[in-house]
């Protein structure tokens, strides 16, 4: 479960809205108290009286836009030097409207920061102190779009693809040191950030899409489980297990002191 002690304060960013509000939801229902992150300091205000009505939990809110150094450093310092919390919640994400070639290159960079820099910046903050004290979660919210790249365009799914070898990567250096981690892999979800991408999600199939409610309960029931990778919408785990079990296969193969022998001509030297 998430995590045994349920004193532990978690903090969320892009918490005011959609993935990351039922996030807050979840987990004050569990008992958690809460540090909510992201822009809009009215919807923070309005969803943590709500959250600390319902669930009886203390919650802090902590208005930073994460694309500024100097805002995000505020809630770096809050999660090296808080002791309370012991789960990060790495959500806040932005997409860009426009191809590679089309898109505004300061709003990639902008992108960039918010969906790499940032939680990459939070996670180091806090994994020395959860790896002091043996325990403690961390969460990044990344896409299916990581492992499916063709089925966009831009640089978003370039940015996915970092959080979930970013994840993968830590889940090795803390395995056995009493930190969970765990990437989810949401589909089509109806959140906010197709309208800021200038893309309509009812262009989509109607099967294709998942609501917010329904991709962060199976999220939270991939972690209680103790999956590293979750991907809510895949009926078989095994799917995924067995594409993973590919990619390691390659693992011998990967260097070696000579190319293959396909990479080599065919024409004798002396010809």
């Amino acid at each position: 479960m998430l995590p045994v002690d349920t004193l532990d304060t978690a903090l969320v960013t892009g918490a005011s809205t959609g993935i990351g509000a039922a996030y807050a939801d979840r987990l004050a229902a569990r008992g958690h108290p809460l540090v909510l992150v992201a822009r809009n300091r009215e919807a923070l205000d309005t969803l943590a009286a709500r959250l600390s009505r319902e669930h009886r939990v203390k919650v802090d809110v902590l208005p930073a836009d994460l694309t500024s150094s100097a805002q995000r450093a505020e809630v770096e310092r809050r999660l090296r030097e808080d002791e309370a919390i012991g789960t990060l919640v790495n959500n806040a994400g932005a997409s860009v409207a426009g191809g590679l070639a089309e898109a505004r290159l300061d709003d990639v960079e902008a992108m960039i920061g918010l969906n790499v820099v940032a939680p990459t910046r939070l996670t180091g903050a806090l994994l020395p102190r959860l790896l002091a004290r043996g325990r403690g979660s961390i969460i990044n919210i990344a896409s299916a779009l990581a492992i499916a790249p063709e089925l966009s365009v831009g640089a978003y799914a370039a940015t996915k693809s970092y959080l979930l070898t970013y994840t993968l990567s830590l889940h090795k250096e803390v395995n056995g040191r009493g930190v969970q981690v765990q990437a989810v892999l949401p589909g089509i979800t109806r959140t906010a950030i197709w309208e800021h991408a200038g893309k309509d999600i009812d262009s989509f199939p109607e099967h294709m899409i998942m609501e917010v409610d329904e991709m962060v309960d199976a999220a939270l029931a991939g972690y209680d489980m103790g999956e590293l990778v979750t991907v809510p919408s895949l009926p078989d785990g095994e799917e995924w297990n067995g594409y993973d079990e590919a990619r390691r296969r390659l693992f011998p193969e990967l260097s070696r002191s000579q190319a293959a022998d396909r990479y080599k001509s065919d024409i004798p030297e002396d010809a």
